[in-house]
Parts: structure tokens; sequence; C-alpha cells
């Protein structure tokens, strides 16, 4: 019988502008789940206002009385005071740990531990050492690493700086001071009129032959397919992953902490299907085109 090795499940933060009603349910069901790790936050857009601050400490609350490990998730792009204002706020407090979605919430976190975010651009050794030495204590790899260049980095990573890796979703791939869903209706990125929450898994960017592309999502752009490696979980985790991450999406992801659940058990891991529209890619795995995808 093969040996199974241990992994963390965790849930990235919510990176669509969800309906208030829908986030609470959503979590509500995350608690329920066999998730270790939830993280928390509004990390892409801070006009995005149906969730509070205080509502996302509501919800630690109840994830941690559910057993789960809470990580507050600092904003990606700072680019003006009241993002400058919630990264301090968040780096400041203790009662949660902190991904640091940027080198200045690191600043402010002042030597207390925190979770390196996937854009910090950790692609060597000398960064994670870096990083470790000012408070990491688990980095997330960078999204289009191939399973080559992934034991590479796993092979000069300090020993006590665990390594987490996303799994399954959209994946985010840039930002930008522009906000292109806004763009897309002919509106300003200050008079958005919020159009983002009609589309809860991001606005999708096809070619001119109907081909998956890209994803708008306010100032984020994202895959046009969800990867899916969760047919690789035994296999990262035999290669030294400590956590695996799925981002949420509007179906699936629950039944893809599931399949990761049963891959930790040693059981068969099922196949979990994206939202309707939306198909699946593994390729930067393979050392492909980030898009495609390949049967396995």
């Amino acid at each position: 019988m093969e040996m199974t090795a241990p992994f963390l499940i965790t849930l990235g933060p919510l990176l669509y502008y969800w309906p208030r009603h829908t986030v609470q349910a959503f979590y509500r069901e995350v608690a329920a789940s066999a998730v270790d790790v939830v993280y928390l936050g509004e990390t892409v857009c801070l006009r995005r206002h149906v969730m509070r601050p205080a509502d996302w400490l509501d919800i630690a609350a109840e994830l941690t009385a559910a057993g789960k490990q809470v990580v507050l998730s600092t904003p990606t792009l700072v680019e003006s005071g009241a993002a400058i204002q919630l990264t301090h706020k968040l780096a400041a407090q203790d009662d949660w740990l902190v991904e640091a979605g940027d080198l200045g919430a690191i600043r402010a976190r002042g030597g207390r531990p925190f979770v390196a975010g996937p854009h910090l651009n950790a692609y060597h050794g000398d960064t994670l050492r870096w990083l470790a030495s000012l408070g990491a204590c688990r980095f997330v790899a960078p999204l289009e690493l191939n399973r080559h260049e992934l034991a590479a980095l796993l092979a000069e990573a300090p020993p006590d700086l665990p390594c987490e890796v996303m799994v399954w979703g959209r994946m985010p791939l840039a930002f930008s001071a522009r906000c292109f869903t806004a763009r897309h209706f002919n509106l300003s990125k200050d008079d958005c009129a919020f159009r983002c929450i009609e589309h809860p898994d991001g606005l999708a960017m096809r070619t001119q032959e109907d081909g998956e592309f890209l994803t708008l999502n306010g100032v984020q752009t994202q895959s046009g397919a969800a990867l899916d490696l969760l047919d690789q979980a035994q296999a990262l985790a035999q290669l030294g992953v400590a956590a695996l991450r799925v981002s949420p999406q509007s179906q699936g992801t629950l039944p893809a902490i599931a399949a990761l659940a049963a891959a930790r058990a040693g059981q068969a891991s099922p196949s979990v299907t994206p939202p309707a529209g939306i198909g699946r890619c593994n390729g930067y795995w393979w050392g492909e085109s980030g898009n495609a995808w390949r049967e396995c």
C-alpha cells in the first residue's frame, strides 16, 4: 500500500465581490468542512464594502470556534490611504496570524509571524531566507512554477519555513491601478457602480475563436480556466509541500476541499467540476502554457 504524506488544507481569501448573505452562508459551510486554515479579508479592492473589517472579524471568531486556524490577509495592491490604514491595522493585531500581501505589511508586522503571500515573488532561497528572518512562518509559492522549479525552490528553502501551494481555483495573475471590470462597462474606477458583484467568478474574456483567455476581477487579472491540481495532492506532499490551497469559486469549493481530504486519507480523490462555463488547467505544473490542460 502506497504511503501517504500529511498536508494542511487551506482556503485562500475570497477574491470576488459576493453579496453579504452569500459570503456569510459560504463561510458557515466552510466551518463544517475539512479545511484546516482559512484566509479572510478583502485583498483585491477596498471599494467593495458589503463586508466591513468588523464583519470579517466576526467570521474569524466563528471559524476559530469551529476549530479552524484563521489568517487575516492584507490588501495586495496598496495604493490609497485606506489601504495603508487597513494594512497597518491588520498587521498590528495579535489575535490572528496575518498573510502579507505586500512588503509594507511585513514592515508593519514588526518582526512578528506572518505568512508570505503568493505575490511577494519568492523565487529562490535567498528571498525565502530573507523573509524568514523578518518573521515569515510559511510562504505561498508563486503560481507559475512547474514541478521541477518547485522542487528546486523547496531544496533551497529554510527547513523551518513550510511551503503552501495553490491547487484549485482561478489563478490571480496580475494587479493594476486600473479597474478593468469598470473599464469594460465604460465606467470610471471611482464610479464603477460595483458591477463586479454581478460576476461571482469574475468576467470572462475569450479569444476571437471563443477560447478561454483571461478573467477580469476588478483590478485583478486571473486565468481564464480554473487551476486543478487536486490529483497531484500526494505528489506535492511527497515533494515536501506542507499546505495545499483552494481558492474560493461560486461552485465547487467545498467539493475541492473534500477531494483534498480524501487524498490526505489515502482515498481516491474525485474530480471536481468548476462553475459552469469555466474549464480546467494545469499547464504550469507540467511546464506548459498555464491555460493548458493535461489529462493524467
